[in-house]
């Protein structure tokens, strides 16, 4: 099993460890909800070495982006990182990453940590380009929290806006960072080498950030309802149907591009929705809902809301519930009854 060159300094911290995708990882310090509180409220600092990253280059990086790809990368430029999705012949999603793009044929591509090797093979197959592997020989840090901006700035001397990139120079080793996140709050992700990587962790605790587990992460990621690859979105479901249709440009030839163009003249047939429970209860993935409109389907992300303290969650329902519905989730062989919400649930 791989592990985190921060793997040493976690445990010392207090990390609680489980497998996830083949690596070692903290699943929580303290407890998920501190954590969950810290990120809302102050800051939090994660380990997630886990993911995906690797450089994309050459003379035909840019062409291959626009063409694996179904956000179009010409909506922004260098300097800054985009959301977007490789698919499949079927419209299916076969990863959602985010793509850093550095200079004219530089980028960053960083796909979920299960499907690295998938994508990094998709782009090695494409004329002119060359594929590095930055996984195994950097660490990834994510700052997050309405305290994190001010923590960049304090600790590294400058701070990455949204979706933007920048490079610094910090105790001898090169940073890397982007304004991005999985939390739904400000704050950025930094990838660095080993080393720096672990001064870096030592003045974050320093100045005050708390340690976070993958279990806050995922209760902080569902609040604010982004999808998690592989329950809420995988090979078997369209951008369209996911409520990804920001991250789509029909603009550009890519693949899949025909059944999302069908999918945008006729609809979808099902949706995935998101929704808050108004009685005692915990949703969980495969658990069955169902629409005052007769409309049914199954949760695919569902848990506590720290926030609300009432369970929330993501469900595809077929077909796309009206916007007034009202449904109910079958929990422990009782309906609960709960309203269709659109996130972030803690802003609802």
């Amino acid at each position: 099993m791989n592990r985190s060159p921060l793997h040493q300094t976690n445990a010392a911290l207090g990390a609680r460890f489980v497998d996830f995708g083949g690596w070692e990882m903290p699943v929580q310090y303290e407890s998920v909800l501190s954590e969950h509180r810290a990120v809302r409220d102050s800051v939090g600092f994660f380990d997630v070495t886990h993911l995906g990253r690797f450089r994309l280059s050459g003379p035909g990086a840019h062409q291959a982006i626009r063409t694996l790809l179904c956000n179009d990368i010409d909506r922004v430029e260098p300097g800054r990182c985009q959301y977007t999705m490789i698919l499949n012949d079927h419209g299916g999603i076969v990863d959602d990453m985010i793509v850093w793009w550095w200079s004219s044929d530089e980028f960053w591509v960083l796909p979920n940590a299960a499907n690295q090797r998938k994508v990094m093979d998709a782009f090695s197959g494409e004329v002119g380009c060359e594929v590095a592997d930055l996984q195994m020989s950097t660490v990834m840090v994510a700052l997050q929290g309405p305290d994190a901006p001010r923590m960049f700035e304090d600790v590294l001397g400058t701070a990455p806006g949204r979706y933007r990139l920048t490079r610094t120079e910090w105790d001898d080793g090169a940073i890397s960072m982007a304004g991005t996140g999985y939390t739904g709050e400000s704050g950025g992700e930094i990838v660095t080498d080993p080393n720096t990587g672990l001064k870096l962790v030592e003045a974050l605790v320093e100045a005050g950030a708390v340690a976070c587990g993958l279990g806050a992460r995922d209760t902080l990621r569902l609040e604010s309802g982004l999808a998690l690859w592989g329950e809420d979105i995988d090979e078997t479901t369209t951008p369209y149907e996911a409520g990804l249709n920001f991250a789509v440009s029909l603009g550009h030839d890519f693949v899949g591009r025909d059944v999302l163009v069908s999918q945008e003249e006729k609809g979808v047939d099902r949706r995935l929705s998101g929704f808050i429970l108004e009685e005692r209860g915990i949703p969980r993935h495969g658990f069955r809902i169902r629409a005052s409109s007769g409309a049914s389907g199954e949760v695919t992300s569902g848990n506590m809301s720290p926030a609300l303290g009432t369970g929330v969650g993501l469900a595809y329902i077929s077909p796309p519930p009206h916007a007034d519905d009202a449904v109910e989730v079958e929990i422990r062989n009782r309906w609960v009854p709960g309203r269709l919400a659109k996130p972030p649930f803690h802003k609802n």
